[in-house]
């Protein structure tokens, strides 16, 4: 949010823009920041009621007008407010009314001039100030032009209308997906000029419906129900109320470019939390008192207490309670995300299939082997041993094929391991594979051999006197050697990822694109 008093004509002419609004409003603009709220009651009912057929969209405290709900900007809507019930004022205001034209009538709207020129006389400030003032309660949705989707303020014959208290953002709304879903698909079904969707709403309305396509009936038939209950309103509270509803939207979805008021900085709101939870944290003890505050209280009277105020904190996490409710808060939390799946089912399905057809031609049980019986039906291992003991020319093709499918498996088989390593010491990089073959020897060998074989590994590998040294960064390098004070299986894992990562990515994208790989999928060649 851009902090009043702030725009293009210079600083020092802000600065004295701000101390007359100051002098007039009986405010104190510098401090226009974030600030927590105590509370936040809603509008009289009879605004609720002038939007009787309307979508009332979920707020953040659920219609609760007693509720404790915090909102940072609390002290820049209430300054605000107080400017807008000046403007609205009937002798001393903006001069609100109707204009006439030769077919129609424009109900309840203002210029932008007669606005400009009202927090000039009234503010004591100069144009641009007044305009950039305007500009940012406009932004806020407190007023806005009823031809326009960006909401600024104009200094010429514009027109304007003032918002209605109801959708003001000091009533805390937090407006969901489907309920803008229902507002455009009801746009769409009126067939007025006016209410024809923007080119960003449509696009919009697009996404939202492949997003909800499964209820999109359920949204469909909500819009269809405002829609007929809007038809039964008068036609000028209609479009009144068209207006200030479109105005809303706009603030709480804003144009493509335009600044979203609504947004809340996550510095402030951690400032809010601990500054809150320094003022309200009580700690209760096992017998359930909090020994601090409540000499009488009970363990179900705080519980109660706090359970109102989660309630309303929920949404900025401003929950006030016992480190061990909070724990366990943490813990549940923790257990949601463990349960949470990361794909959809359908992809997971989609995932399995895929693997199963690729794999299906390699299976025993499902296709016969061209060599000898099947050792999973017949019990016979004599395959096995033959795959163990077989040269590169006798290898079926299906073998050669499945070196293509990852690089795990092309490690797995021996041929394939004896045939990059062929193709690496073409690249002078056959030192890369040897180092991870003798990372995994050493994973394997009795825990006598394994301080003999670190040292071995890295004499040939790392040391200064190396031949074929691997070709790792500083810092690997640096891990290694802290980890040959105390040699162990582990000690090079931090190299042998870096190494299999690097002929994962490269040397093994390059195999399957050399001939040589291109000549042993060609039996005829082979």
């Amino acid at each position: 949010m851009i902090p009043f008093g702030w725009c293009c004509v210079g600083h020092q002419k802000c600065e004295r823009g701000e101390r007359k609004v100051e002098k007039q409003l009986g405010l104190n603009l510098n401090g226009f920041g974030v600030r927590p709220r105590r509370s936040c009651v809603s509008e009289d009912n009879s605004a609720v009621e002038m939007t009787g057929g309307m979508a009332h969209w979920r707020r953040i405290h659920n219609g609760n007008a007693d509720s404790d709900c915090l909102h940072p900007n609390l002290i820049v809507y209430r300054k605000i407010e107080k400017l807008i019930q000046r403007m609205q004022d009937e002798k001393h205001g903006v001069p609100v009314r109707t204009v006439k034209s030769f077919m129609s009538k424009v109900p309840s709207v203002f210029t932008g001039a007669d606005l400009v020129q009202w927090l000039m006389k009234t503010l004591d400030v100069d144009q641009a100030n007044a305009i950039h003032l305007g500009s940012l309660v406009a932004a806020h949705g407190y007023f806005f032009p009823i031809t326009d989707h960006v909401l600024t303020l104009r200094d010429d014959n514009t027109f304007y209308r003032f918002q209605t208290p109801y959708f003001w953002p000091s009533n805390c709304w937090e407006p969901e997906n489907t309920d803008y879903a229902v507002y455009l698909c009801k746009r769409t079904m009126q067939n007025k000029s006016r209410l024809e969707l923007a080119d960003y709403e449509a696009e919009n309305l697009a996404k939202l419906q492949r997003m909800f396509s499964r209820k999109w009936e359920f949204i469909f038939m909500q819009a269809e129900a405002q829609a007929k209950v809007d038809k039964k309103r008068d036609k000028m509270e209609r479009k009144v109320l068209d207006s200030q509803e479109r105005a809303f939207w706009d603030v709480h979805r804003p144009v493509p470019g335009c600044v979203n008021t609504t947004e809340m900085d996550i510095k402030k709101l951690s400032r809010i939390n601990r500054t809150h939870k320094k003022k309200k944290m009580t700690f209760v003890t096992e017998d359930g008192l909090d020994h601090d505050n409540h000499s009488d209280g009970s363990i179900q009277t705080h519980a109660e207490e706090l359970q109102k105020q989660d309630m309303c904190h929920d949404h900025l996490h401003f929950a006030c309670c016992s480190p061990v409710m909070l724990l366990k808060e943490k813990v549940a939390m923790m257990r949601a995300r463990l349960e949470k799946r990361q794909y959809k089912t359908s992809k997971i399905a989609e995932l399995l299939i895929s693997y199963c057809q690729q794999y299906s031609e390699f299976d025993n049980l499902l296709s016969t082997t061209e060599l000898g019986s099947n050792p999973w039906i017949t019990d016979d291992p004599t395959l096995w041993e033959a795959a163990s003991t077989m040269s590169l020319k006798d290898a079926p093709v299906w073998r050669v094929k499945k070196w293509g499918y990852s690089f795990d498996g092309l490690l797995k088989d021996p041929l394939g391991r004896q045939e990059l390593s062929k193709f690496l010491a073409k690249e002078f990089s056959e030192e890369n594979l040897r180092f991870w073959i003798a990372c995994q020897d050493l994973k394997n060998a009795s825990l006598s051999k394994v301080p003999q074989k670190a040292i071995e590994i890295f004499k040939e590998f790392f040391s200064e006197e190396s031949h074929c040294p691997i070709n790792i960064d500083s810092k690997t390098l640096e891990v290694t050697r802290k980890n040959m004070q105390t040699p162990g299986r582990d000690t090079f894992d931090h190299a042998q990822d870096h190494i299999y990562q690097l002929m994962r990515n490269d040397s093994y994208k390059r195999f399957l694109k050399s001939e040589q790989y291109k000549e042993l999928l060609n039996p005829k060649k082979k």
